[in-house]
Order: C-alpha cells, then sequence, then structure tokens
C-alpha cells in the first residue's frame, strides 16, 4: 500500500481509534502514545493485510492487542474508560458543583469497568461504547461470534451488579445520579 492510501487510513481511522483508546486507558496522553504505537503496526502491516476482514476490523484488533499490552505491563495502573464521548468545554457560567457531581460519577463507572476481565471490558467497550456490532467485535477479540456475544452480555451483567454493588443510582430534577456505598453499610445486607 502506498503512503498516500495509509494516510487515508490514519484519516479515516484515527479519531475512532483514539476514542477506543481513550476509554480503555482513561487518560488522553497515554491513549495519543498507544495510538501512535497502533499507527505503526498498521503501517508495518498494511502490505500483507489480506483483506479476510475490513480494513476497520484489522485495525482495531491491532489497537486492542496494543492496548492489551498495555495493561499487562506491571508498571501499569489500570485506569479506563471516560464514559462521555466528548469533553465540554468548560463553561464558566455553569454549577461548578453540577460538574463535581458528573466526574465523580464517571470515575466511579470507571472503577467499575476498571474492574472487570479484560475479556469482558474489551467486549463492552467495542460493542456498546464504540458502536461495533457483535460480528465486528468477534473479529477484533478473535473469537467467534457466539463467544463474543456471551462476552457483552456476561460484561454487561457483572457491570450492573457490580454498580449495584458499588452505587446507589436515584434521579434528582430527571437527571440520574449515584453516590458510592458504604463499605460497611453494604457489608451488612
Amino acid at each position: 500500500m502506498t503512503a498516500t492510501a495509509f494516510q487515508d487510513v490514519v484519516r479515516e481511522l484515527s479519531p475512532s481509534l483514539r476514542s477506543y483508546l481513550e476509554r480503555m486507558v482513561g487518560d488522553p496522553t497515554t491513549a495519543e502514545d498507544l495510538l501512535q504505537d497502533s499507527l505503526i503496526k498498521i503501517s508495518n502491516g498494511l502490505a500483507t493485510f489480506e483483506g479476510k476482514s475490513s480494513l476497520k476490523t484489522w485495525a482495531y484488533t491491532i489497537t486492542t492487542r496494543v492496548a492489551i499490552d498495555y495493561f499487562r505491563r506491571p508498571d501499569q495502573r489500570r485506569n479506563m474508560v471516560e464514559l462521555d464521548e466528548a469533553h465540554e468545554p468548560w463553561d464558566p457560567q455553569a454549577n461548578i458543583s453540577e460538574a463535581f457531581i458528573v466526574d465523580e460519577m464517571n470515575a466511579c463507572i470507571r472503577e467499575v469497568i476498571d474492574s472487570l476481565p479484560e475479556d469482558y471490558r474489551a467486549a463492552l467497550v467495542l460493542h456498546d461504547l464504540e458502536g461495533l456490532t457483535a460480528q465486528e467485535t468477534a473479529d477484533v477479540c478473535g473469537t467467534s461470534l457466539a463467544t463474543a456475544k456471551a462476552r457483552i452480555h456476561r460484561g454487561r451483567r457483572r457491570l450492573e451488579k457490580a454498580l449495584e454493588h458499588t452505587c446507589t443510582f436515584y434521579t434528582d430534577d430527571e437527571i440520574l445520579r449515584c453516590d458510592r456505598k458504604n463499605p460497611a453499610e453494604d457489608s451488612s445486607q
């Protein structure tokens, strides 16, 4: 593949790959580093890309492997998934306590997702947050469609149970809120 073709791939896929990595690692700087590693691997592999899957699926597979390798390094603290797709610009007129509540809720949910096994976490992020189909998720994760569907389903169930164990959800002025449960209170139930 030519350099121009690679630039087209980068232009088309980089934003979604960056978003995926940010959700996986929870840090934009680390995500950018991992994106660069992924793009190098994609560039090196383009000459041997056989087209057995879509280019998008192939790129996500490489990027997922880069992220998993990152998490396997012993010096890395697992910190992942920013659930909101884009950070809103800071508005000085906005209610600061509202922003604090949203940040606290996102941090709590990130910790819960981070506690999921890698297989379930990858399947959930790819399918539910990145919008890949179950088949594309299976292709990226290197599993059968049935296995991908099972991981998505089981990951959702584990996430739901973990959130119920960790958080108390309620609505305030029709806005979903979350408070962390006190571990001492939870153990008495």
